[in-house]
């Protein structure tokens, strides 16, 4: 993140607000190496979408903006609010998602 930003959480934790703008947080209970790969699933995609506009490649927009909605859920932060969900659905809900978004990846 540039220097220059101001982040701060909601008091709940919730949602982090960036220079002003509030974002749903990452889930809190996600185990470090499992959110770190899906920041890794998640940039790669983001990185995929830009390709693909670059080469006016609508399908492959699609799929990648599809990825990026995958990592977004299984972090927590689209999709079902992960303090509306039990402990066994957050789990389910990251292990799901990472193991579709490995699968795609060695597709």
């Amino acid at each position: 993140m540039a220097a220059n930003r101001r982040l701060e959480h909601t008091p709940d934790g919730h949602f982090v607000v960036i220079d002003g703008r509030k974002w749903r947080a990452t889930d809190p209970a996600l185990p470090e190496d499992i959110a770190s790969r899906l920041r890794k699933h998640l940039m790669a995609a983001r990185r995929a979408v830009r390709s693909a506009l670059t080469n006016g490649d609508e399908a492959a927009v699609r799929k990648a903006r599809e990825r990026v909605q995958r990592a977004k859920v299984a972090l927590g932060e689209r999709g079902t609010p992960w303090w509306e969900q039990s402990a066994d659905e957050r789990r389910r809900r990251w292990e799901d998602g990472l193991s579709a978004l490995d699968e795609a990846e060695s597709a």
